[in-house]
Protein backbone atom coordinates (compact mmCIF):
# COMPACT_ATOMS: atom_id res chain seq x y z
CA UNK A 1 0.00 0.00 0.00
CA UNK A 2 1.33 3.46 -0.91
CA UNK A 3 2.36 5.74 1.92
CA UNK A 4 -0.07 8.58 2.52
CA UNK A 5 0.94 12.10 1.45
CA UNK A 6 -0.87 15.42 1.81
CA UNK A 7 -2.56 16.89 -1.24
CA UNK A 8 -0.14 19.84 -1.34
CA UNK A 9 2.81 17.46 -1.42
CA UNK A 10 1.30 15.44 -4.26
CA UNK A 11 0.48 18.53 -6.27
CA UNK A 12 4.04 19.78 -5.71
CA UNK A 13 5.32 16.42 -6.95
CA UNK A 14 3.40 16.96 -10.16
CA UNK A 15 4.98 20.38 -10.62
CA UNK A 16 8.47 18.97 -10.15
CA UNK A 17 7.87 16.59 -13.06
CA UNK A 18 7.94 19.60 -15.37
CA UNK A 19 11.72 19.46 -14.94
CA UNK A 20 11.64 15.94 -16.36
CA UNK A 21 9.68 17.08 -19.41
CA UNK A 22 8.37 20.62 -19.78
CA UNK A 23 4.73 20.95 -20.76
CA UNK A 24 5.47 22.71 -24.06
CA UNK A 25 7.85 19.89 -25.05
CA UNK A 26 4.96 17.47 -25.56
CA UNK A 27 4.57 18.91 -29.06
CA UNK A 28 7.61 16.97 -30.28
CA UNK A 29 7.70 13.76 -32.24
CA UNK A 30 10.89 11.96 -33.25
CA UNK A 31 9.91 9.28 -35.74
CA UNK A 32 13.10 9.83 -37.73
CA UNK A 33 14.91 8.36 -34.75
CA UNK A 34 13.05 5.05 -34.96
CA UNK A 35 15.42 2.17 -34.29
CA UNK A 36 12.91 -0.24 -35.84
CA UNK A 37 10.75 0.66 -38.84
CA UNK A 38 6.98 0.87 -38.58
CA UNK A 39 6.58 -2.04 -41.00
CA UNK A 40 8.97 -4.21 -38.98
CA UNK A 41 7.05 -3.43 -35.79
CA UNK A 42 3.79 -4.38 -37.47
CA UNK A 43 5.27 -7.62 -38.77
CA UNK A 44 6.56 -8.46 -35.31
CA UNK A 45 3.12 -7.86 -33.78
CA UNK A 46 1.58 -10.35 -36.23
CA UNK A 47 3.61 -13.30 -34.96
CA UNK A 48 1.41 -16.05 -33.60
CA UNK A 49 -1.76 -14.74 -35.27
CA UNK A 50 -3.90 -16.73 -37.69
CA UNK A 51 -2.06 -16.35 -41.04
CA UNK A 52 -5.15 -15.93 -43.24
CA UNK A 53 -6.48 -13.25 -40.91
CA UNK A 54 -3.15 -11.40 -40.87
CA UNK A 55 -3.67 -10.75 -44.57
CA UNK A 56 -7.18 -9.50 -43.79
CA UNK A 57 -5.83 -7.14 -41.14
CA UNK A 58 -3.34 -5.61 -43.54
CA UNK A 59 -6.12 -5.17 -46.10
CA UNK A 60 -8.31 -3.36 -43.57
CA UNK A 61 -5.42 -1.15 -42.43
CA UNK A 62 -4.62 -0.19 -46.02
CA UNK A 63 -8.11 1.21 -46.60
CA UNK A 64 -7.53 4.54 -44.83
CA UNK A 65 -5.07 6.41 -42.58
CA UNK A 66 -7.47 6.05 -39.66
CA UNK A 67 -7.81 2.33 -40.34
CA UNK A 68 -4.02 2.06 -40.31
CA UNK A 69 -3.90 4.01 -37.04
CA UNK A 70 -6.38 1.63 -35.40
CA UNK A 71 -4.27 -1.37 -36.30
CA UNK A 72 -0.89 0.16 -35.49
CA UNK A 73 -0.95 0.68 -31.73
CA UNK A 74 2.34 -1.20 -31.55
CA UNK A 75 3.98 1.44 -33.76
CA UNK A 76 2.74 4.37 -31.70
CA UNK A 77 3.74 2.62 -28.47
CA UNK A 78 7.33 2.49 -29.73
CA UNK A 79 7.19 6.12 -30.86
CA UNK A 80 5.82 7.34 -27.53
CA UNK A 81 8.36 5.31 -25.57
CA UNK A 82 11.12 7.02 -27.52
CA UNK A 83 10.02 10.45 -26.23
CA UNK A 84 10.62 11.98 -22.78
CA UNK A 85 7.78 11.05 -20.40
CA UNK A 86 6.45 12.64 -17.23
CA UNK A 87 6.64 9.41 -15.23
CA UNK A 88 3.22 10.30 -13.77
CA UNK A 89 1.54 6.93 -13.91
CA UNK A 90 -2.11 5.93 -14.10
CA UNK A 91 -3.96 3.10 -15.74
CA UNK A 92 -3.96 3.97 -19.42
CA UNK A 93 -6.36 2.62 -22.01
CA UNK A 94 -3.36 2.22 -24.30
CA UNK A 95 -5.42 2.40 -27.48
CA UNK A 96 -7.30 5.63 -26.88
CA UNK A 97 -9.00 6.62 -30.12
CA UNK A 98 -12.41 7.95 -31.10
CA UNK A 99 -13.89 4.54 -31.94
CA UNK A 100 -12.72 2.84 -28.75
CA UNK A 101 -15.40 4.66 -26.80
CA UNK A 102 -18.95 3.44 -26.99
CA UNK A 103 -22.24 2.58 -25.38
CA UNK A 104 -23.01 -0.62 -23.49
CA UNK A 105 -25.39 -1.95 -20.85
CA UNK A 106 -24.39 -1.46 -17.22
CA UNK A 107 -25.10 -4.22 -14.68
CA UNK A 108 -28.35 -2.49 -13.73
CA UNK A 109 -29.50 -2.47 -17.37
CA UNK A 110 -29.04 1.26 -18.00
CA UNK A 111 -27.05 2.30 -21.06
CA UNK A 112 -23.77 4.07 -20.38
CA UNK A 113 -21.11 5.60 -22.63
CA UNK A 114 -17.46 5.13 -21.74
CA UNK A 115 -14.08 3.85 -22.90
CA UNK A 116 -14.81 0.26 -23.88
CA UNK A 117 -11.68 -1.32 -25.37
CA UNK A 118 -8.77 -2.18 -23.11
CA UNK A 119 -6.68 -4.71 -25.04
CA UNK A 120 -3.56 -2.53 -24.62
CA UNK A 121 -4.28 -1.28 -21.11
CA UNK A 122 -1.36 -1.00 -18.71
CA UNK A 123 -0.03 1.30 -16.02
CA UNK A 124 1.97 3.96 -17.80
CA UNK A 125 2.47 7.73 -18.29
CA UNK A 126 -0.93 9.43 -18.38
CA UNK A 127 -0.01 11.60 -21.37
CA UNK A 128 0.29 8.59 -23.69
CA UNK A 129 -3.50 8.24 -23.81
CA UNK A 130 -3.90 11.94 -24.52
CA UNK A 131 -1.42 11.93 -27.38
CA UNK A 132 -3.05 8.94 -29.04
CA UNK A 133 -6.52 10.43 -28.64
CA UNK A 134 -5.39 13.78 -30.07
CA UNK A 135 -3.90 12.10 -33.14
CA UNK A 136 -7.07 10.04 -33.61
CA UNK A 137 -9.24 13.15 -33.51
CA UNK A 138 -7.16 14.77 -36.25
CA UNK A 139 -7.26 11.63 -38.41
CA UNK A 140 -10.98 11.10 -37.84
CA UNK A 141 -11.58 14.79 -38.49
CA UNK A 142 -9.79 14.61 -41.82
CA UNK A 143 -11.81 11.52 -42.77
CA UNK A 144 -15.03 13.37 -41.85
CA UNK A 145 -14.13 16.32 -44.10
CA UNK A 146 -12.59 18.73 -41.58
CA UNK A 147 -9.69 21.03 -42.37
CA UNK A 148 -6.61 20.60 -40.22
CA UNK A 149 -7.34 23.80 -38.30
CA UNK A 150 -10.75 22.47 -37.29
CA UNK A 151 -9.42 19.01 -36.44
CA UNK A 152 -6.65 20.49 -34.30
CA UNK A 153 -9.17 22.65 -32.43
CA UNK A 154 -11.16 19.51 -31.64
CA UNK A 155 -8.02 17.82 -30.33
CA UNK A 156 -7.21 20.85 -28.19
CA UNK A 157 -10.81 20.97 -26.92
CA UNK A 158 -10.40 17.34 -25.86
CA UNK A 159 -7.21 18.07 -23.92
CA UNK A 160 -8.57 21.32 -22.46
CA UNK A 161 -11.60 19.47 -21.16
CA UNK A 162 -9.36 16.77 -19.71
CA UNK A 163 -7.30 19.38 -17.87
CA UNK A 164 -10.34 21.25 -16.60
CA UNK A 165 -11.87 18.04 -15.31
CA UNK A 166 -8.64 16.87 -13.69
CA UNK A 167 -8.28 20.17 -11.85
CA UNK A 168 -11.85 19.71 -10.61
CA UNK A 169 -11.07 16.15 -9.48
CA UNK A 170 -8.10 17.45 -7.51
CA UNK A 171 -10.54 19.54 -5.43
CA UNK A 172 -13.12 16.77 -4.91
CA UNK A 173 -13.38 14.04 -2.26
CA UNK A 174 -11.87 10.81 -3.56
CA UNK A 175 -15.13 8.91 -3.21
CA UNK A 176 -16.88 11.43 -5.45
CA UNK A 177 -14.16 11.09 -8.08
CA UNK A 178 -14.62 7.31 -8.04
CA UNK A 179 -18.33 7.59 -8.86
CA UNK A 180 -18.30 10.76 -10.97
CA UNK A 181 -20.90 10.81 -13.74
CA UNK A 182 -20.05 12.54 -17.03
CA UNK A 183 -22.94 14.85 -17.94
CA UNK A 184 -21.35 16.41 -21.05
CA UNK A 185 -22.39 13.23 -22.89
CA UNK A 186 -25.88 14.72 -23.27
CA UNK A 187 -24.45 17.54 -25.40
CA UNK A 188 -22.72 15.40 -28.06
CA UNK A 189 -24.79 14.19 -31.00
CA UNK A 190 -22.41 11.30 -31.91
CA UNK A 191 -22.97 9.87 -28.45
CA UNK A 192 -26.74 9.94 -28.97
CA UNK A 193 -26.23 8.01 -32.21
CA UNK A 194 -24.16 5.36 -30.39
CA UNK A 195 -26.73 5.08 -27.61
CA UNK A 196 -29.51 4.62 -30.15
CA UNK A 197 -27.58 1.76 -31.76
CA UNK A 198 -26.94 0.25 -28.35
CA UNK A 199 -30.61 0.38 -27.46
CA UNK A 200 -31.36 -1.78 -30.51
CA UNK A 201 -28.45 -4.18 -29.92
CA UNK A 202 -30.31 -6.56 -27.63
CA UNK A 203 -29.19 -10.16 -27.08
CA UNK A 204 -32.20 -11.19 -29.16
CA UNK A 205 -31.01 -8.96 -32.03
CA UNK A 206 -27.53 -10.46 -31.75
CA UNK A 207 -29.08 -13.92 -31.95
CA UNK A 208 -30.83 -13.00 -35.20
CA UNK A 209 -27.60 -11.53 -36.61
CA UNK A 210 -25.23 -14.36 -35.68
CA UNK A 211 -27.28 -17.56 -35.46
CA UNK A 212 -29.88 -19.47 -37.47
CA UNK A 213 -32.09 -22.52 -36.89
CA UNK A 214 -30.27 -25.80 -37.47
CA UNK A 215 -33.19 -27.04 -39.60
CA UNK A 216 -36.62 -26.02 -40.83
CA UNK A 217 -38.37 -27.67 -37.88
CA UNK A 218 -40.28 -25.16 -35.70
CA UNK A 219 -38.40 -26.11 -32.54
CA UNK A 220 -35.00 -26.60 -34.19
CA UNK A 221 -32.06 -25.40 -32.06
CA UNK A 222 -30.08 -22.41 -33.26
CA UNK A 223 -26.39 -22.40 -34.11
CA UNK A 224 -23.87 -19.94 -35.48
CA UNK A 225 -24.00 -18.98 -39.13
CA UNK A 226 -21.06 -19.69 -41.41
CA UNK A 227 -19.97 -16.39 -42.95
CA UNK A 228 -16.22 -16.78 -43.43
CA UNK A 229 -13.87 -15.14 -42.75
CA UNK A 230 -15.85 -13.00 -40.29
CA UNK A 231 -17.84 -15.78 -38.57
CA UNK A 232 -17.79 -19.57 -38.60
CA UNK A 233 -19.02 -22.45 -36.48
CA UNK A 234 -16.53 -24.31 -34.30
CA UNK A 235 -17.15 -28.00 -33.64
CA UNK A 236 -15.39 -31.13 -32.38
CA UNK A 237 -12.37 -31.02 -30.11
CA UNK A 238 -11.82 -27.32 -30.75
CA UNK A 239 -15.31 -26.49 -29.47
CA UNK A 240 -14.77 -28.80 -26.50
CA UNK A 241 -11.60 -26.91 -25.58
CA UNK A 242 -13.45 -23.59 -25.72
CA UNK A 243 -16.24 -24.91 -23.51
CA UNK A 244 -13.72 -26.39 -21.08
CA UNK A 245 -12.21 -22.91 -20.65
CA UNK A 246 -15.43 -21.93 -18.86
CA UNK A 247 -14.42 -24.06 -15.87
CA UNK A 248 -11.51 -21.85 -14.67
CA UNK A 249 -13.45 -18.77 -15.80
CA UNK A 250 -16.42 -19.56 -13.55
CA UNK A 251 -14.11 -19.91 -10.55
CA UNK A 252 -12.96 -16.28 -10.74
CA UNK A 253 -16.49 -14.85 -11.03
CA UNK A 254 -18.24 -13.44 -7.98
CA UNK A 255 -20.68 -15.97 -6.43
CA UNK A 256 -23.77 -14.07 -7.60
CA UNK A 257 -22.42 -14.06 -11.20
CA UNK A 258 -21.69 -17.78 -10.99
CA UNK A 259 -25.26 -18.30 -9.87
CA UNK A 260 -26.67 -16.26 -12.77
CA UNK A 261 -24.49 -18.04 -15.32
CA UNK A 262 -25.64 -21.41 -13.98
CA UNK A 263 -29.10 -20.76 -15.46
CA UNK A 264 -27.63 -20.64 -19.00
CA UNK A 265 -26.75 -23.70 -21.08
CA UNK A 266 -24.09 -23.50 -23.83
CA UNK A 267 -25.63 -24.33 -27.21
CA UNK A 268 -22.97 -23.59 -29.84
CA UNK A 269 -19.45 -22.23 -30.35
CA UNK A 270 -18.22 -19.88 -33.08
CA UNK A 271 -15.10 -18.06 -34.22
CA UNK A 272 -15.61 -14.35 -34.90
CA UNK A 273 -13.40 -11.62 -36.32
CA UNK A 274 -13.77 -8.43 -34.25
CA UNK A 275 -12.43 -4.89 -34.32
CA UNK A 276 -9.30 -4.12 -36.31
CA UNK A 277 -6.40 -4.20 -33.87
CA UNK A 278 -7.42 -7.69 -32.76
CA UNK A 279 -7.81 -9.18 -36.25
CA UNK A 280 -5.71 -12.34 -36.42
CA UNK A 281 -6.02 -13.19 -32.75
CA UNK A 282 -8.32 -16.02 -31.73
CA UNK A 283 -11.77 -14.83 -30.80
CA UNK A 284 -14.42 -17.35 -29.83
CA UNK A 285 -18.07 -16.77 -29.02
CA UNK A 286 -20.38 -19.07 -27.10
CA UNK A 287 -24.13 -18.99 -27.58
CA UNK A 288 -26.11 -19.81 -24.42
CA UNK A 289 -29.81 -20.13 -23.78
CA UNK A 290 -31.57 -19.58 -20.47
CA UNK A 291 -35.37 -19.75 -20.64
CA UNK A 292 -35.34 -20.97 -24.23
CA UNK A 293 -34.34 -19.22 -27.50
CA UNK A 294 -35.93 -15.99 -26.32
CA UNK A 295 -33.35 -15.74 -23.53
CA UNK A 296 -29.95 -15.79 -25.29
CA UNK A 297 -26.58 -14.92 -23.78
CA UNK A 298 -23.37 -14.52 -25.78
CA UNK A 299 -19.96 -14.70 -24.16
CA UNK A 300 -16.84 -13.67 -26.05
CA UNK A 301 -13.56 -15.45 -25.29
CA UNK A 302 -10.95 -13.16 -26.78
CA UNK A 303 -7.24 -13.95 -27.02
CA UNK A 304 -4.99 -11.46 -25.25
CA UNK A 305 -1.29 -10.99 -25.76
CA UNK A 306 1.03 -8.59 -23.93
CA UNK A 307 0.23 -4.88 -24.17
CA UNK A 308 2.09 -3.10 -26.97
CA UNK A 309 3.54 -0.84 -24.26
CA UNK A 310 4.90 -3.62 -22.05
CA UNK A 311 8.39 -3.78 -23.67
CA UNK A 312 8.95 -0.12 -22.84
CA UNK A 313 7.81 -0.20 -19.21
CA UNK A 314 10.34 -1.94 -16.96
CA UNK A 315 7.83 -2.17 -14.11
CA UNK A 316 5.18 -3.92 -16.24
CA UNK A 317 4.07 -7.16 -14.61
CA UNK A 318 4.88 -9.53 -17.45
CA UNK A 319 3.90 -12.54 -15.33
CA UNK A 320 0.30 -11.30 -15.05
CA UNK A 321 -2.24 -13.22 -17.11
CA UNK A 322 -3.06 -10.91 -20.03
CA UNK A 323 -6.80 -11.54 -19.75
CA UNK A 324 -6.54 -10.55 -16.10
CA UNK A 325 -4.50 -7.47 -17.08
CA UNK A 326 -7.28 -6.32 -19.42
CA UNK A 327 -10.11 -7.10 -16.97
CA UNK A 328 -8.43 -5.32 -14.07
CA UNK A 329 -7.48 -2.34 -16.23
CA UNK A 330 -11.07 -2.07 -17.42
CA UNK A 331 -12.40 -2.17 -13.87
CA UNK A 332 -9.90 0.49 -12.83
CA UNK A 333 -10.98 2.95 -15.52
CA UNK A 334 -14.70 2.27 -16.04
CA UNK A 335 -17.32 3.40 -13.56
CA UNK A 336 -19.60 0.46 -14.49
CA UNK A 337 -18.26 -2.77 -15.91
CA UNK A 338 -19.58 -5.91 -17.58
CA UNK A 339 -20.72 -8.25 -14.78
CA UNK A 340 -19.40 -11.28 -16.70
CA UNK A 341 -15.90 -9.85 -17.17
CA UNK A 342 -13.19 -12.41 -16.43
CA UNK A 343 -10.35 -14.43 -17.92
CA UNK A 344 -9.34 -17.96 -18.80
CA UNK A 345 -6.90 -19.99 -20.90
CA UNK A 346 -7.10 -22.43 -23.79
CA UNK A 347 -3.93 -24.44 -24.14
CA UNK A 348 -1.02 -22.06 -23.75
CA UNK A 349 -2.98 -18.97 -24.85
CA UNK A 350 -4.56 -16.40 -22.54
CA UNK A 351 -8.07 -15.02 -23.02
CA UNK A 352 -10.40 -12.31 -21.76
CA UNK A 353 -14.04 -13.30 -21.23
CA UNK A 354 -16.85 -10.78 -21.55
CA UNK A 355 -20.34 -10.38 -22.95
CA UNK A 356 -20.62 -9.94 -26.70
CA UNK A 357 -22.76 -7.10 -28.05
CA UNK A 358 -24.87 -6.60 -24.95
CA UNK A 359 -26.48 -3.31 -25.96
CA UNK A 360 -23.20 -2.09 -27.46
CA UNK A 361 -22.94 0.74 -29.94
CA UNK A 362 -20.07 2.84 -31.28
CA UNK A 363 -19.75 5.98 -33.34
CA UNK A 364 -19.02 6.10 -37.05
CA UNK A 365 -16.55 8.52 -38.62
CA UNK A 366 -19.34 10.22 -40.57
CA UNK A 367 -20.95 11.07 -37.20
CA UNK A 368 -18.08 13.51 -36.60
CA UNK A 369 -18.87 16.04 -39.33
CA UNK A 370 -19.30 19.72 -38.50
CA UNK A 371 -19.54 20.75 -34.85
CA UNK A 372 -19.86 17.13 -33.77
CA UNK A 373 -16.10 16.57 -33.83
CA UNK A 374 -15.36 19.20 -31.20
CA UNK A 375 -18.32 18.18 -29.01
CA UNK A 376 -17.26 14.55 -29.17
CA UNK A 377 -13.65 15.49 -28.47
CA UNK A 378 -14.75 17.13 -25.21
CA UNK A 379 -16.56 13.93 -24.20
CA UNK A 380 -13.39 11.95 -24.95
CA UNK A 381 -11.37 14.30 -22.78
CA UNK A 382 -13.74 14.07 -19.86
CA UNK A 383 -13.95 10.27 -20.00
CA UNK A 384 -10.16 9.93 -20.14
CA UNK A 385 -9.90 12.28 -17.17
CA UNK A 386 -12.33 10.17 -15.21
CA UNK A 387 -10.45 6.98 -16.06
CA UNK A 388 -7.12 8.50 -15.06
CA UNK A 389 -8.62 10.19 -12.02
CA UNK A 390 -9.99 6.86 -10.77
CA UNK A 391 -6.79 4.93 -11.39
CA UNK A 392 -4.11 7.57 -10.83
CA UNK A 393 -3.62 10.64 -8.66
CA UNK A 394 -5.56 13.75 -9.76
CA UNK A 395 -3.43 15.94 -7.49
CA UNK A 396 -0.19 14.94 -9.20
CA UNK A 397 -1.63 15.22 -12.71
CA UNK A 398 -3.26 18.58 -11.93
CA UNK A 399 0.00 19.82 -10.44
CA UNK A 400 1.81 18.94 -13.63
CA UNK A 401 -0.65 20.40 -16.17
CA UNK A 402 -1.18 23.61 -14.18
CA UNK A 403 -3.63 26.34 -15.17
CA UNK A 404 -2.13 27.61 -18.44
CA UNK A 405 -2.55 26.50 -22.06
CA UNK A 406 0.97 25.21 -22.69
CA UNK A 407 0.10 21.55 -22.22
CA UNK A 408 -3.11 21.80 -24.26
CA UNK A 409 -1.41 23.50 -27.19
CA UNK A 410 1.53 21.11 -27.14
CA UNK A 411 -0.67 18.01 -27.31
CA UNK A 412 -2.70 19.63 -30.11
CA UNK A 413 0.49 20.22 -32.08
CA UNK A 414 1.59 16.65 -31.42
CA UNK A 415 -1.77 15.27 -32.60
CA UNK A 416 -1.47 17.08 -35.93
CA UNK A 417 2.17 16.05 -36.42
CA UNK A 418 1.51 12.42 -35.54
CA UNK A 419 -1.48 12.31 -37.89
CA UNK A 420 0.90 13.43 -40.66
CA UNK A 421 3.36 10.69 -39.69
CA UNK A 422 0.54 8.13 -39.66
CA UNK A 423 -0.37 9.07 -43.23
CA UNK A 424 3.26 8.58 -44.28
CA UNK A 425 3.32 5.15 -42.63
CA UNK A 426 -0.01 4.28 -44.25
CA UNK A 427 1.32 5.18 -47.69
CA UNK A 428 4.33 2.97 -47.06
CA UNK A 429 2.04 0.10 -46.11
CA UNK A 430 0.07 0.57 -49.32
CA UNK A 431 3.25 0.61 -51.43
CA UNK A 432 4.49 -2.58 -49.82
CA UNK A 433 1.09 -4.23 -50.24
CA UNK A 434 1.08 -3.46 -53.98
CA UNK A 435 4.61 -4.80 -54.41
CA UNK A 436 3.75 -8.22 -52.91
Amino acid sequence: MNSWAASKERRALGRTRRKQVARHEHCKIDCKGRTVSAMALLERSMRGRVPDLVRLKYQLMAQSPFGYFRGAATVMAADLAHLPATGIVSQVCGDAHVRNLGAYAAPDGHLVFDINDFDETIRGPFEWDLKRMAASLVLAGRAAGHKDSSARKAAEACIARYCEQMRQFARMPHLEVARFQVHRIDLAEPVHAALSKAERATPQHTSEQLTRPASSKPDAPRHFKDAKPMLERVTGSRASAVLASLIPYRQILEPQRQHLLSFYRPIDVGFKVVGLGSVGLRDYVIYFEGNGPGDPLFLQIKEQTASAYAPYLPDAHSALHNGQRVAEGQRAMQIQTDPFLGWTHIGGRQYLVRQLNDHKGSIEIEDLAGENLRAYGEVCGELLARGHGRSGDPQVIAGYIGNGEAFVEAIGTFGLAYADQTEKDWNQLKRLSRSK
